[in-house]
């Protein structure tokens, strides 16, 4: 997910839709004080307590800390010690920008390259979470407006050369992982796919992947060379990953898989990954769940949201402008930390009505630091994170050990 700017676009993505419904959760005003309970750990056969942390290595190299009761705390084992099961992490096939782009510095690591990301699983892995492995085949941000070519398959004119390119990235990136233990437990083949991969940067000579034109086949083609890689380390690892395609909002979600598992002839996967940001979606909270039941019914997979958040404050930790602010608020819950606790809380409820396997929350460690990306310097996320302007982390992560009704 983008950000800033892709962030915005979600809302333009518009695609065939389903009925909303009025079945869902009971809607909690995110001003009272939640009801305590012990904390309960769930394993990932139980359900998925995700959260996204692609950007912490990079904050931590520029000043950013973390604390728990004033002592400062590796945030991989903050978030394990909280509930987390799973640590999902973008990976960009080579993000040169980082260097060029925004630090002009050679020395810098290539943020979300292979090895920043394999450090990352190293340090989830040791604190005994799993791995959601995100594949945006794209050196930048992948999401429904912008699905760049890498620049190295950029020359590329024939689909089954890039099929084939697709198809050994893929397979080297995990081989070299599994040879070093960090086989993922999930992987995503490509990250927010709704109108497919690799196509807004395209060529005129480069092989059409755009579903929302049509090319259905050629984008089945491509991602299935992605899933038989996975599949091909996997059957020779002591991990089976998981397969998850993924789509940014549940009223884009049926058209979509429609297309793929059909004209695409994609069905080899197991996991039908959602964002679900309310403020850019169609689907109230209260009708998540039966779209969620709906696409579980209709093709046969488990369904997960990849990627959600909601703010605990409007205020700002920097000078770097907020992407939440007060449109991302719904009328029953507040921008507060119990606000933000309850939301969530709701959220996992919904989806655990229509019988979803888990939820992961997007970068809620993005805190404000010295860290810059190609719009800024700080954090754009900051008031969604589950710590404060200090770092210390506060009540909304609660929400993963809350007792929920299965």
């Amino acid at each position: 997910m983008s950000h800033l700017y892709s962030l915005l676009m979600l809302f333009l993505i518009s695609t065939a839709c389903s009925s909303d419904s009025s079945i869902g959760p009971t809607i909690n005003n995110g001003n009272e004080q939640p009801t305590e309970s012990d904390p309960v750990f769930y394993s990932t056969d139980q359900f998925v307590m995700g959260a996204d942390l692609s950007y912490v290595n990079q904050i931590l190299d520029h000043g950013g800390t973390y604390s728990v009761d004033g002592n400062v705390e590796n945030p991989f084992k903050i978030f394990a010690d909280q509930g987390t099961n799973v640590v999902r992490l973008r990976l960009w096939h080579n993000p040169e920008w980082v260097k060029t782009d925004v630090y002009e510095d050679p020395n810098k690591p290539l943020y979300s390259g292979f090895e920043d990301v394999k450090n990352s699983i190293e340090e989830a892995k040791a604190q005994g979470m799993s791995v959601n492995l995100d594949f945006h085949y794209s050196d930048i941000w992948a999401d429904p407006s912008h699905q760049d070519i890498p620049a190295a398959w950029m020359d590329i004119t024939d689909l089954e050369v890039l099929r084939d390119s697709v198809y050994n990235y893929t397979f080297e990136t995990l081989q070299k992982l599994d040879a070093e233990g960090l086989m993922p437990e999930f992987v995503q083949v490509g990250n927010e796919t709704n109108c497919g991969m690799m196509y807004t940067n395209a060529p005129d000579n480069f092989p059409p992947l755009n579903g929302c034109e049509g090319n259905w086949e050629n984008l089945g083609a491509v991602i299935n060379s992605g899933i038989q890689a996975v599949r091909a380390v996997s059957a020779e690892s002591d991990t089976d990953a998981k397969i998850i395609l993924h789509i940014a909002q549940p009223e884009n979600a049926e058209w979509w898989f429609e297309n793929i598992t059909t004209n695409g002839e994609v069905t080899d996967f197991d996991i039908i990954g959602l964002s679900y940001y309310s403020q850019f979606s169609d689907t109230p909270l209260s009708g998540l769940s039966s779209y969620i039941q709906s696409l579980r019914t209709t093709f046969e997979k488990d369904v997960m949201i990849v990627e959600t958040a909601y703010p605990w404050t409007l205020e700002n930790a920097d000078n770097y402008t907020n992407i939440f602010g007060q449109n991302s608020l719904e009328s029953s819950y507040s921008a507060s930390k119990d606000g933000q606790r309850q939301y969530l809380i709701d959220l996992a409820q919904a989806v655990i009505d229509g019988g979803g396997s888990g939820v992961m929350v997007w970068e809620p460690a993005w805190i404000t630091s010295n860290m810059k990306d190609l719009w800024g310097t700080g954090s754009s996320w900051e008031n969604n994170a589950f710590f404060d302007f200090e770092g210390e982390l506060h009540r909304g992560i609660d929400f993963m050990t809350t007792d929920y009704e299965f």
